[in-house]
């Protein structure tokens, strides 16, 4: 057969004026009945015989439309890159003929398949059979053969609720009336644009405007019975034209300011068929219309001299293959001078593929692609959607059939060429029956148990799920069947019609309407507002919270209602969080429990207390937390000491530096009470002390032993590194000069001042951090000079000399030239720094080899320590040779820890010399006479040592054999 271009067919549609005029007449009983039996159209006539309910505004559609500059900037942070490699269509030099594409034979065994890398990522599947809830439609069809997905997580309680599904009560109580009263029979279509049209199973089109007002009644019952029901509706863009689609086949055009019909066309396509889709195109003078045969049309309107006509052209046959969706491309107003408009683009899906032609200038197919194996009931969809991606805004073609959605992005290049390049798919768990776009981000789906699904396109994440039973959704499984014209359908596209709701379902400017038996619904997109407070009228304060965080921090999916900058936008939510945050506080006080035990209180806080401290941290709002949120917990004992409590984990995370006077003076008496000294010590030393009362803080540290929070306040509160040191001394020196055992409480400071004396050195401060880089050699001065004192400030007459480094060495004294070692490494570019380093080296000599109140073990780490500075390269220390070789004075270090005198230290002392030999000593030694003494002392390993540079392998082993150690 002849499929394209198809023969023209030309009516002269007859002008019938509407009876009664625009006015509103208000008809009663047999008026209206008679109003309703005009053949030609009343108008207003018959709306006035209706006694609407009282009118409720319809939900407006957005009123800012973002320009294509907007689109790109709204989208540019969220802009998904195309992998042209991924999924190219081939192109041809000559595109294929639509007479070809259709005398193509279909090969199922060969249908390409997609693959996409950014696939959900499934697990497994199983099967489920479902059935419609819907009154309309009872056949669902059998779908146990359908392979699912498993379901993915619910994610409600992180988006809140996205949607809000309103009942339009104005309309659906029309819609009731006009059928008792005006016999117009169940509502069978809907098209919504500034005007919301339903359409009939008596042949009527009820207009109501956006108050949900009554404004017409085209039609009459006597043309629904000569035409049969509406099947299809569509608005032109400008709101000023209605076509209307009937079961028989008809089509009529109405003025919907006027209300008068303009067109009545009766052979637009082949008679007996049923009209499945109409649709006004951009161009007002051009729709599309698709039958219930399978076949597209072309509908030109023209007007020559006052006389209206309609020419017809066939695009698309159903003899091979019968087309069930159409869906041409549409731009708003300020997307209308896009390059890609001038095609005039129209997507159509057969029930074995679907296509992309242009009908301008002419007609030329630009894609095709077929289906692949799948359940044949489901139901093929098609979406058309303007996005942004790669900073370019180019529409955007959604087509589905069972569970996978495919995203097309179509594209002009340069040279006038349309491309299309598959960017993703969507693989579900459940069969669509409908696709609707809410924004460039945002799709709504409805599967075939009536569940809709709203899912953020990028991500493919689902952001809520909601029934819609209750709406008893319009099925058009009756015009798919065409029941009205005979049932001369395939067995095929009536499978299709089951599930086929086209109809029954519209959108505009953000909103979807839904058609049911008896009613009208609208979908729209909560505000970022609305979200909040519907958590917030749920009592789910913390979800609120953290709802309104995610759209501060720009991360929150389908957002509506944020406008400005995003300083400014971010100023709106912050004051929104604000408010919960004081309602929060407000609710927790009122609902704690009156009575009760104390944990069941304290544990009613523990809950909402970090929530209230996290946010007012993260909006970086202490002035709100520590006045009108402490200043309300006050009032409650309990929740007063929580809240204490809790700001310790911030504290000692380093969130929470700053805090006011009062709350520091009450959180340090609270900690007291509780005895929780060594919490509070851990707090101190992590905060602000600008805030702390020093005096008062050091009082409390001293007397609760807290020292690691008194060196802190005294060192960052008042720059003073000195006075901890003659603090902590005080304690341990005298029971060390007495010969005294430490307490456990004293070995404890003494730890804690070597390992303070090594940060002060290593300009890190104490306990944690670092010093002011402006300070670092301002406090090494200081705590050499301190440390190098002959005497100290408050020392007895028979006072020994350098008594605090007397003490550090009688303390610990490997740990304390270990401190020193370590501080010698910082040393080597620093010139007061090397003669700080000859000074106290030259104090240590003195103090420990002139004196005999230290063991071997401590004068061999003195040694072992000299011997290991001397062997560095560039060394800069001068040492005495004779105090490592002489042999006639019990203080030579050889003569000293060679000596035999004490058995019980003859290991110790060998391990020491073994050391310091290893060390780099050995160059200060005689071997001779090194060799000779260890002999003396039985010192086997020493001598192995030496054996081993000499190669004297032979005394090795004697050595081996002798020593009691290796026995």
């Amino acid at each position: 057969p002849s499929v394209s271009p198809g023969p023209r067919r030309r009516c002269a549609a007859p002008l019938r004026p509407a009876r009664g005029g625009p006015a509103a007449l208000r008809l009663r009983g047999e008026e209206a009945r008679a109003a309703g039996s005009s053949p030609g159209g009343t108008g207003p006539a018959m709306a006035a015989a209706l006694e609407p309910a009282e009118a409720e505004p319809c939900p407006e559609p957005p009123a800012h439309r973002l320009s294509v500059a907007e689109l790109d900037r709204e989208l540019d942070s969220r802009s998904e890159l195309i992998d042209d490699k991924e999924f190219d269509i081939p192109q041809v030099d000559t595109p294929p003929t639509l007479e070809s594409i259709l005398n193509e034979t279909d090969d199922e065994e060969e249908s390409f398949i997609l693959e996409d890398p950014f696939l959900l990522n499934i697990d497994n599947t199983d099967t489920h059979s479902y059935d419609t809830s819907s009154v309309a439609s009872s056949d669902s069809g059998d779908r146990t053969h359908l392979k699912r997905k498993k379901k993915l997580p619910d994610s409600l309680s992180l988006h809140g609720s996205v949607i809000r599904l309103s009942l339009l009560k104005g309309i659906s109580a029309q819609i009731v009336s006009a059928a008792d009263k005006v016999d117009a029979g169940l509502p069978t279509a809907i098209a919504a644009s500034n005007l919301i049209a339903v359409g009939t199973s008596h042949g009527l089109a009820l207009i109501f405007d956006q108050n949900q007002a009554l404004r017409l009644c085209l039609g009459s019952t006597a043309v629904g019975a000569q035409y049969g029901a509406i099947s299809a509706l569509s608005i032109n863009n400008d709101c000023s034209r209605l076509l209307c689609g009937f079961a028989k086949g008809q089509i009529t055009m109405w003025d919907l300011a006027s209300g008068k019909l303009l067109r009545s066309i009766t052979d637009a396509h082949p008679p007996g068929t049923a009209i499945l889709h109409i649709k006004f195109t951009d161009d007002p003078t051009l729709a599309i219309c698709n039958d219930s045969g399978g076949s597209v049309f072309e509908l030109s309107f023209k007007r020559v001299m006052g006389v209206r006509t309609c020419e017809s052209r066939c695009l698309f046959s159903g003899s091979k293959g019968e087309v069930c969706c159409i869906e041409p491309l549409h731009a708003k107003v300020d997307l209308r001078d896009h390059p890609i408009t001038q095609y005039s683009l129209l997507a159509m899906a057969s029930l074995t593929k679907i296509l992309i032609i242009g009908l301008k200038p002419s007609l030329k197919v630009w894609m095709t692609f077929p289906y692949g194996r799948m359940d044949p009931s489901s139901v093929p969809l098609l979406a058309w959607h303007f996005v942004a991606v790669q900073n370019s805004v180019n529409p955007m073609l959604a087509f589905c059939r069972g569970d996978v959605v495919y995203f097309l992005l179509v594209k002009r290049d340069d040279s006038g060429a349309i491309h299309v390049t598959k960017q993703r798919q969507l693989h579900l768990h459940y069969d669509l029956i409908n696709f609707t776009w809410i924004n460039s981000r945002t799709v709504v789906l409805l599967d075939s148990v009536e569940k809709l699904h709203v899912i953020d396109r990028q991500t493919q994440e689902e952001l809520e799920t909601i029934e819609i039973s209750e709406v008893q959704l319009v099925y058009n499984s009756s015009h798919f069947k065409s029941l009205a014209t005979g049932g001369n359908v395939s067995e095929a596209l009536a499978l299709v019609g089951e599930k086929a709701c086209y109809q029954s379902i519209s959108s505009c400017g953000g909103q979807v309407f839904y058609l049911g038996t008896k009613s009208v619904h609208v979908l729209t997109l909560r505000s970022w507002r609305e979200r909040v407070d519907h958590l917030l009228k749920q009592e789910r304060l913390t979800d609120a919270l953290a709802l309104a965080w995610s759209f501060y921090e720009g991360k929150a999916k389908a957002v509506v209602g944020l406008t400005g900058d995003t300083s400014k936008r971010k100023a709106v939510i912050a004051d929104r969080m604000v408010e919960i945050l004081l309602h929060y506080t407000d609710r927790t006080l009122k609902k704690c429990p009156d009575q009760g035990k104390i944990q069941v209180m304290e544990q009613h806080f523990q809950d909402v207390v970090p929530v209230i401290v996290d946010y007012c941290l993260l909006l970086q709002r202490m002035d709100l937390l520590f006045n009108q949120i402490y200043d309300k917990m006050s009032e409650n004992s309990v929740a007063k000491g929580i809240f204490l409590e809790c700001l310790e984990p911030y504290i000692l995370s380093d969130k929470l530096m700053g805090i006011t006077a009062q709350v520091m003076k009450d959180l340090l008496l609270h900690f007291q009470d509780k005895n929780r000294l060594e919490n509070l010590e851990a707090c101190i030393v992590h905060m602000d002390i600008t805030s702390l009362d020093i005096q008062q803080v050091v009082l409390l540290c001293w007397e609760n032993r807290l020292y690691d929070a008194m060196i802190y306040v005294y060192n960052s509160g008042m720059n003073d590194f000195i006075s901890p040191m003659e603090k902590l001394f005080k304690v341990i020196a005298p029971p060390l000069n007495a010969g005294k055992s430490l307490t456990d409480e004293q070995v404890v400071m003494g730890n804690k001042l070597l390992v303070y004396i090594s940060c002060c050195l290593a300009g890190r401060a104490y306990p944690l951090g670092d010093i002011p880089e402006d300070l670092v050699p301002l406090v090494k001065n200081q705590v050499f000079e301190f440390l190098i004192r002959l005497h100290s400030a408050e020392g007895s007459v028979d006072e020994e000399v350098y008594p605090y480094v007397r003490t550090l060495l009688h303390f610990d004294t490997r740990e304390f030239l270990n401190v020193l070692a370590l501080t010698f490494e910082d040393f080597k570019n620093d010139k007061q720094a090397v003669e700080y380093q000859q000074r106290i080296v030259d104090i240590l000599l003195k103090v420990m080899v002139e004196n005999s109140d230290f063991t071997p073990s401590q004068v061999g780490c003195l040694f072992t320590f000299l011997a290991r500075q001397l062997a560095k390269p560039n060394n800069t220390l001068f040492v005495n040779r004779t105090l490592f070789d002489q042999a006639s004075i019990p203080e030579c270090v050889l003569e000293f820890l060679c000596s035999p005198d004490d058995d019980s230290r003859h290991s110790e002392r060998q391990q020491v010399l073994l050391e310091l030999l290893q060390a780099g000593g050995i160059v200060q030694f005689e071997e001779s006479r090194l060799i000779q003494m260890a002999e003396k002392a039985e010192f086997y390993q020493i001598c192995e040592f030496m054996y081993e540079r000499q190669l004297r392998y032979d005394k090795i082993i004697s050595c081996y054999l002798r020593d009691p150690l290796r026995k």
